[in-house]
């Protein structure tokens, strides 16, 4: 295939474009230091004449503090990207077969009660859901009739990066246990923002969904080859843990026997010391693929332990 990746600076997208390169496929970028850059948008058509695969995965980091400044710049880098993009595909003669744009399983609400499917998941609502669900409605905003779209509503992605290698430093240093959930104040700022996380999981109860990043790039390739499948598409594992089980399963690959657990007040301070936010890890995402399942799709890495060794073994 022809693919080509918008946002390609992070883990997945260099991932992404050494393992598409290693099967042959052909990998042109669109990104802010790449030949064809944002704002270019003529020259983004250009580039998406004819191509088989489209795949965005443009945003700024979610691992920073919700000030109003960083706020502003999750939602624009994530909804001005994509419009852009829509322009780009609508000005090509021959566009784009498949879009596939990032989307996040945050978007569904806080669930300790049952897991969200896409046809049964309720939607939440604070400051990363409404930047969810404008992201979306960007995306799908408008006919688009050469071009079949699908957004990815992706869990936490495991790989040689991102969310895991902060918690594998902590296991090493004794500091492997649950996080767990609890009290604490929120400013009538935070609040009115949306960004403030209230207390609901006991004792690191908390559901944590996750996907191995080479099953996602496994989805992306099964989602080519599968022309029935359009929409929203849950990319999670179809096996996901609590808290507890996620940092003890890291704990036992690495041999560390035992792990301090982290408060509330302990997170938010460190939240605070490493400019980022607990919602990250207090939140309960119980999600489920139940689209792929249907459609047939296998996951490599089904179980966290065995998705976890391969990481950790290829370090």
């Amino acid at each position: 295939m022809r693919v080509v990746i918008a946002g390609a600076s992070g883990f997945m997208g260099g991932y992404f474009t050494a393992k598409l390169r290693e099967q042959g496929h052909e990998v042109a970028h669109i990104g802010r230091s790449t030949p064809v850059h944002w704002g270019q948008t003529a020259a983004m058509a250009d580039l998406l004449e004819g191509a088989d695969l489209l795949l965005n995965l443009a945003g700024k980091s979610v691992n920073c503090r919700y000030g109003p400044r960083n706020r502003a710049e999750i939602r624009r880098s994530r909804v001005e990207t994509t419009r852009e993009l829509a322009d780009a595909v609508r000005a090509c003669e021959h566009p784009p077969a498949l879009w596939i744009n990032s989307s996040t399983a945050t978007i569904y609400r806080h669930a300790e009660d049952r897991p969200m499917t896409e046809a049964t998941g309720e939607l939440g609502e604070g400051f990363s859901v409404e930047v969810a669900k404008a992201w979306e409605e960007a995306f799908f905003d408008g006919d688009l009739p050469g071009t079949r779209r699908v957004a990815l509503r992706t869990a936490i992605v495991l790989g040689d990066g991102g969310a895991l290698l902060p918690m594998l430093r902590l296991a090493r240093f004794g500091l492997g246990g649950p996080q767990v959930d609890g009290h604490w104040f929120g400013t009538r700022s935070r609040r009115a923002a949306g960004v403030f996380h209230e207390f609901h999981a006991r004792g690191g109860r908390q559901k944590f969904s996750w996907v191995h990043v080479g099953d996602v790039l496994r989805i992306i390739l099964f989602l080519a080859e599968h022309p029935e499948l359009d929409g929203v598409v849950n990319v999670v594992s179809p096996n996901p843990v609590d808290n507890r089980t996620l940092m003890r399963t890291i704990r036992k690959v690495l041999g560390v026997p035992l792990g301090l657990p982290a408060f509330r007040w302990m997170t938010e301070l460190g939240a605070i010391a490493i400019r980022t936010e607990t919602e990250l890890i207090l939140k309960s995402r119980w999600v489920l693929p139940d689209r792929l399942s249907v459609a047939g799709f296998r996951f490599e890495y089904p179980q966290l332990e065995g998705a976890v060794r391969q990481i950790v073994d290829g370090e």
